[in-house]
């Protein structure tokens, strides 16, 4: 199994939380908030912009895997496990608060069940790898 498709993959979703995570450091004045009449709350400001310096951190390290894409299974495992934590998270307000915005709906859905998707990709993209590399070490 290639590589080529699970990093290019990677590379695109890693976009979704530089660039939002870069707006989220806005923190109220982020775009996403413009339609909602949030109160100016510094802990709540203060929160946003951790969480959203957070999220921009991991689409730094989604990027710094690329290359190695097959040998980081540890990083690329906990990187998906921390969307699949915050999707469980999004699952939690959406029973107990109720709908957000449809696309919050459907990031709730990527991560959730995306999120496992990755993993197994990325396992059998390692696999192959290791395969590959021990069939030409014993060529040698």
């Amino acid at each position: 199994m290639t590589k080529r498709p699970l990093q290019i993959t990677t590379f695109v979703l890693a976009l979704v939380p530089i660039v939002t995570g870069a707006l989220g450091m806005m923190g109220l004045d982020d775009p996403l908030y413009a339609s909602i009449q949030l109160p100016r709350d510094a802990t709540l400001d203060s929160n946003l912009r951790f969480y959203a310096g957070a999220w921009f951190g991991l689409g730094l390290a989604a990027l710094w895997l690329i290359p190695r894409i097959e040998r980081e299974t540890a990083l690329f495992r906990v990187l998906w496990l921390m969307i699949f934590f915050g999707g469980l998270g999004r699952l939690f307000s959406l029973i107990l608060v109720g709908l957000p915005f449809p696309p919050f709906v459907g990031f709730t859905l990527l991560e959730l069940i995306g999120a496992p998707c990755f993993i197994w990709w990325q396992s059998r993209v390692a696999s192959a790898g290791l395969s590959k590399s021990t069939i030409e070490g014993r060529g040698r």
